[in-house]
């Protein structure tokens, strides 16, 4: 695994880098000071898996992550960010990222976030899922929960409704609102929120 850390702070970055380098299946550690800087690293060495701060000079860490992944989609991005509230959460997993982590993480939990994200997993640590789990003013019914929680889960529309008994075309209708009102328009945004929600396990497989 081909590794980026991007952070300001080089001291920061340092501390990353020596908690990294350290464990197995990293073969490769770079670094960026900011946004630009990992834009240009991406395109030229293409890493596995993006270590991304949020709050950067001249391009923050969102900002970033949107655009390394039209360059380079098979790259993967994870946030770690002091950061702890929904709002930061959400946007980081609607920018694309594959990960959350806090800045406090311990290493095994820095560890399972890279495996699940290499693996093309989703990944947010189980404290800041319970930090998040709270519902959108437009809440969604039960019934939507249900098919969204099947859907993150890697099941067809098919699949969905013999499982819960209802019309293949009761499911996408289900889908359409869904996305409507999560303003989410893929599969993949839909599956970050359910894990974001703590609707499915923050490791998927």
């Amino acid at each position: 695994m081909r590794l980026l850390l991007v952070d300001d702070h080089a001291l920061v970055r340092g501390g990353l880098r020596a908690l990294v380098t350290g464990l197995p299946d990293i073969t490769d550690v770079m670094e960026a000071a900011d946004g630009h800087e990992a834009l240009a690293a991406v395109a030229a060495h293409r890493p596995d898996v993006v270590l991304m701060d949020i709050s950067m000079p001249r391009m923050n860490g969102l900002e970033a992550t949107s655009l390394i992944l039209r360059i380079a989609p098979a790259t993967r991005v994870i946030i770690v960010s002091m950061h702890h509230n929904e709002e930061h959460v959400w946007n980081a997993l609607r920018a694309g990222a594959s990960g959350y982590l806090a800045k406090s993480a311990v290493v095994e939990e820095l560890q399972e976030a890279l495996r699940a994200v290499h693996r093309g997993e989703v990944f947010v640590s189980r404290k800041l899922q319970r930090s998040v789990i709270r519902e959108p003013q437009q809440r969604i019914t039960q019934r939507q929960r249900e098919v969204l929680s099947l859907i993150a889960a890697g099941m067809t529309s098919r699949q969905i409704g013999k499982t819960l008994s209802i019309h293949v075309k009761t499911v996408e209708s289900h889908r359409m609102h869904l996305m409507r009102r999560l303003d989410i328009h893929d599969v993949a945004g839909l599956v970050r929120y359910a894990v974001c929600r703590g609707l499915i396990s923050s490791a998927l497989t």
